[in-house]
Order: C-alpha cells, then sequence, then structure tokens
C-alpha cells in the first residue's frame, strides 16, 4: 500500500469541458476495470477475509476508484461472494484523501495524482468504506462493497469520530463567569496603516483554547486566534498574503476583499506548503476571509476565518472603534476538532462575538459619555444571521454590504445591524449617559448561548 510518486500533474486545461471529459473517462475505466475478472492458479492459503464464514474462491476481482469533488467514483463497488477485491485508488482530486474499510484495510493519504494498492481481501458480504480525513466522511465521501449470492451480514460501519449532534465532551453553561485572570481578546479596530502595499504571513496552528469559562476546543487557526487577523486597508490598496500551513491537513484561504479567479490562488495546500498570492481592493466594506478546503463548513466551524476593513472614501473619524465577529461553536469529543454533524443540523453549543462565549459581558469594551462609538460586525457564521442591537442606543449611521444606509445627518435611526453569514457593516452611536449598555444579537437564542456582550460608558 505504499503510494507511488509519478511526476506532478500537468496544468488544468483552461476549457470548461476538460475536467468534465477527464472524469467521466476515469470512472468509465473504473467500471471495466471492476467488471473484470482474473483466475489465480496458486491460491494463497491463508487469504484475509472481509466475512469470516467466507472463503476465498480462487477470484480476485480489481477496481479502479478515483477520488474527485469529495466523492468516490465509483462509490458501490459489486463483486461475487468468495472473490478477493483489490482497489487500486487514484486521487485526481486536489485534496488529500485516504481510503478506510470498516473491516480493517486502510491506504496512505495520497497527495494529488498519486495511487495505491488496497486489498480488500475476500468479500463476503457489504463493507462500508470511506475517507478518515477530517470532516470528508461526514460530507460525503462513502463507498459500499457489496457481494452477490450471499446474505452475509455488514461489516461494522466503524466510527465518525462525531458526537451525536446536541452533545458536548465539556459541560458549557453561557452563564458561567470566567476567573480573576481572564483577559478578553482587544476588540480595538486596528488603524490603517500606512503605505498602499500590506503583507501577512498567515500561518495555520492546530491549537487546544478555550472558548467558555472551563471548556477547551481543539481549533484550526490563522495565526493562532479564532477570529484570525484583522487587516484594514482602503480602495486601492494590495494586499501580499503568504499561507503558511504547519497543519496536519490541507487548508487554503478565501479572501472576499479581493476580486480574481480563485482556481489557484485559493486552492488547498498540503501540510508543510505555503503559497503566496496578491489581491487588490477594489470595493469598500468589511470584508470576511475564511479557509477555502472543503467542507468548508467544517473549517469555518472550527475557527478558520478572519476580517479585512476596507475603509469606506472619506470615512470620518470617531472616538471609540471596534469589531466584533460573530459565529458559532460545535464542540467536538476530547481533542478533537468541531463537529462536523453539528455543523450539518445547525445545532451550535454556543454563539459568541471574537471567538469566546460573552467574553464582552464579563469585559465590557469601553466610552466615555458624549464619545461617538462605531462598531464594525462581521458574520462570521457559518449557519447563523445575526441581528446586532444595542440595548439603550439608537444608530444613527449604518453601513452594510458597502451602502450608506443611514447617516448622522438623517433624521431616522436604526435599531439593528441585520447580517446574513459572511455580511458585515459598521453602526455609529454616540452613548451620552453613564451606564453600562449591553450588545447582543437579538435572535435571543443565540443571545442566551454567548452572543452577549456590554459597553461600559464612565
Amino acid at each position: 500500500m505504499t503510494p507511488s510518486h509519478p511526476p506532478p500533474p500537468a496544468p488544468a486545461q483552461t476549457h470548461p469541458l476538460g475536467g468534465v471529459a477527464a472524469g467521466l473517462a476515469l470512472v468509465l475505466v473504473a467500471v471495466l476495470l471492476g467488471a473484470a475478472t482474473q483466475r489465480i492458479t496458486n491460491p494463497q492459503a491463508t487469504l484475509a477475509s472481509a466475512t469470516p464464514d467466507v472463503s476465498w474462491n480462487g477470484n480476485t476481482t480489481t477496481v479502479t476508484v478515483t477520488t474527485d469533488r469529495m466523492r468516490f467514483h465509483p462509490d458501490t463497488i459489486t463483486v461475487a461472494a468468495g472473490n478477493r477485491l483489490i482497489i487500486e485508488l487514484a486521487n485526481t482530486d486536489r485534496r488529500r484523501h485516504d481510503l478506510v474499510l470498516a473491516t480493517g484495510p486502510k491506504s496512505p493519504s495520497l497527495a494529488s495524482g498519486h495511487t495505491a494498492r488496497l486489498d480488500a481481501g475476500v468479500i463476503g458480504g457489504t463493507v462500508e468504506g470511506w475517507c478518515s480525513l477530517p470532516g470528508h466522511r461526514q460530507a460525503g465521501m462513502r463507498l459500499t462493497i457489496t457481494a452477490t449470492g450471499t446474505t452475509a451480514p455488514a461489516a461494522a460501519a466503524g466510527h465518525d469520530h462525531t458526537t451525536a449532534p446536541g452533545s458536548t465532551t465539556s459541560a458549557l453553561d453561557a452563564m458561567t463567569q470566567p476567573g480573576d485572570g481572564f483577559v478578553a481578546r482587544d476588540a480595538t479596530a486596528p488603524t490603517r496603516p500606512a503605505g498602499r502595499l500590506h503583507r501577512l504571513d498567515l500561518r495555520v496552528h492546530e491549537v487546544q483554547r478555550e472558548v467558555a469559562p472551563g471548556v477547551r476546543q481543539k481549533l484550526w487557526t490563522f495565526n493562532g486566534t479564532t477570529p484570525g487577523p484583522v487587516l484594514r486597508g482602503r480602495v486601492g490598496d494590495t494586499f501580499e498574503i503568504t499561507l503558511i500551513n504547519d497543519g496536519t491537513v490541507d487548508h487554503g484561504a478565501d479572501f472576499h476583499a479581493g476580486a480574481l479567479a480563485p482556481d489557484e490562488p485559493m486552492r488547498p495546500i498540503d501540510p508543510g506548503q505555503r503559497l503566496t498570492y496578491r489581491i487588490t481592493a477594489t470595493k469598500a466594506g468589511i470584508w470576511m476571509y475564511h479557509c477555502s478546503t472543503m467542507p468548508m463548513l467544517h473549517h469555518i466551524g472550527n475557527g478558520m476565518y478572519g476580517a479585512v476593513i476596507i475603509d469606506p472614501p472619506d470615512l470620518p473619524a470617531v472616538d471609540r472603534e471596534y469589531v466584533l465577529i460573530q459565529s458559532e461553536l460545535y464542540l467536538g469529543g476530547d481533542g478533537e476538532p468541531g463537529d462536523l454533524a453539528k455543523m450539518q443540523a445547525e445545532q451550535p453549543d454556543a454563539v459568541v462575538f471574537n471567538g469566546y462565549v460573552a467574553q464582552y459581558a464579563h469585559r465590557p469594551l469601553t466610552a466615555r459619555p458624549g464619545q461617538r462609538v462605531r462598531i464594525w460586525v462581521l458574520n462570521a457564521g457559518p449557519n447563523r444571521t445575526s441581528a446586532f442591537h444595542v440595548v439603550g442606543a439608537h444608530f444613527d449611521t449604518v453601513y452594510r454590504e458597502g451602502q450608506w444606509q443611514l447617516r448622522r445627518s438623517d433624521p431616522g435611526a436604526a435599531q439593528l445591524l441585520d447580517l446574513t453569514p459572511a455580511a458585515g457593516g459598521f453602526v455609529e452611536t454616540v452613548l451620552t449617559e453613564p451606564g453600562q449598555y449591553p450588545f447582543l444579537s437579538h435572535l435571543m437564542v443565540d443571545a442566551e448561548r454567548g452572543a452577549r456582550g456590554a459597553i461600559q460608558v464612565r
């Protein structure tokens, strides 16, 4: 099962049907090979069997299985009961994949363009297979082997390495107070740097982080934090991003602030690799960036997101300026990433601002009476809508998804900033009286899950 190492694959063709034709050809080869069996004239005396009560009949079936777009092709293999099955696994995807069978055999993790030979043993019933890379099985990378001429029971399907939707490995109580030494993430918006070219190394780190008092989660992060660093610039600025994958699985980076073909610059890269590309900001707004690796639901839901602020032209100065990024937590097992099954079921354990449950309820943002406060808000999701509201305040300025919806001189005011996943904007208000002004997502179930904080005015 040692992977071969062919020359690097040729660059992808630009013809829109090229990839489809190649994929169809590979599937056709798999079907033709799957139909062929060969007679073994010198059978091994002790050949492993997928079903113990079925003996090898001396025949071997060889099938080519390709991986592409988070699927096995074909994803169902049928052989005669008693045949030995050999799977020639070919990874035609741009991401790593493997194949694990419930009966034990497992291929190596294959890079794009690599192949491996997997001996599935003697088939006497139904055997389930899947890709074991994080989230791939839950995203649909499954394969089924069936045997004709037998009613043998199916082999055990194995463990998904996820907890059941709605369950957690640590009790999360959104009302729990953190310890005296707790330090909230600094929500102060970064100042716009000088110059028009901004360089940033984004390193993928897999870290254990506290996400609520007494609750830790294994997160996939950019530069060790969730959210990742907040970038800032103006229209016309260029960002040179170098993604460095120090993780254990493939990751990529999709920067919404840039408008360019994503095929190459946003492609996932393997552990140990790096990728540099440039984007030029042509439009203003607060833009999301996130991991581009499928299933993106899993990678975003496990912490791989951040924000890029591109100031609207002639943006007025304010006294205080903050950035809040709303997201959800889906706790996985001990030492495991977030639970994809919970993400797919839309059952978050918590909804948070800047990566931690209710942190600004315990360590409020601050302002002085009469100061103008601007709050940038990005909803990283991946699933929940945000309805940002400050109790006791009117928003006299609202900027949402690149459009001014209210200006200071307008006679009206707004009570919330509503944002679907990946949307963003900012609001401004003047808090005239001393006191504590709570803020929250006005989807009350999410506020109770931790999407809340406060501004202390004194």
